[in-house]
């Protein structure tokens, strides 16, 4: 049910603003953001049932409980990466479209935010130099190294609420990654 309306969810979103990149109104940004909360709760919530699931010996076999933390686990860091894309600095389209200078306070703080003093052939790709931004690789990445790292890397968070997410994103990963497949391995292992 949860994945109908997921895509109820984002038929809208599309049909408002396919040019996602280049424009948006207020209803498609509260709409993207909702999509993207919408996921992340029903992902923790499919997590606490695989975690019940293994509490109450309900999953005897080891391959599906696996496939299914995997799952939990990818589409965590697809959510996190896309919560962090939609955010930082007033979101995508934000970021793409308004001058530096405009721009809300930043969320994440990036390499290249601070490689203008670097040597020649790092400071040419910095921020101040070649009006970088961020894309939505970069927050996949972000949310990719912090799933298997439980904590920031070569990214920081600055805000509280980019914090906060990152807290969420590593102890959901932290518990996929050490209950879930912990127990799905000794039930292979049978």
């Amino acid at each position: 049910m949860l994945p109908a309306l997921e895509v109820l969810l984002l038929i809208p979103l599309i049909a408002v603003n396919p040019r996602r990149m280049t424009r948006q109104n207020r209803f498609s940004r509260v709409l993207s953001l909702v999509l993207v909360a919408l996921i992340g709760i029903s992902n923790l919530v499919s997590l606490g049932l695989l975690v019940e699931a293994m509490v109450t010996s309900k999953a005897q076999e080891g391959g599906p409980l696996l496939l299914a933390a995997l799952q939990v686990w990818a589409t965590s860091i697809i959510v996190f990466g896309l919560a962090f894309w939609e955010l930082d600095r007033g979101g995508p389209v934000v970021r793409t479209q308004a001058d530096r200078s405009e721009l809300p306070l930043a969320d994440f703080r990036f390499s290249q935010d601070e490689n203008d003093d670097a040597v020649e052939e790092v400071a040419d790709s910095s921020s101040r130099t070649s009006d970088w931004v961020p894309t939505l690789m970069d927050y996949l990445y972000v949310s990719v190294t912090n799933s298997t790292a439980f904590s920031p890397t070569d990214t920081m968070p600055l805000s509280t609420r980019a914090k906060a997410l990152m807290a969420i994103e590593s102890i959901a990963a932290l518990i996929t990654s050490l209950l879930v497949i912990a127990h799905a391995v000794g039930v292979l292992d049978q």
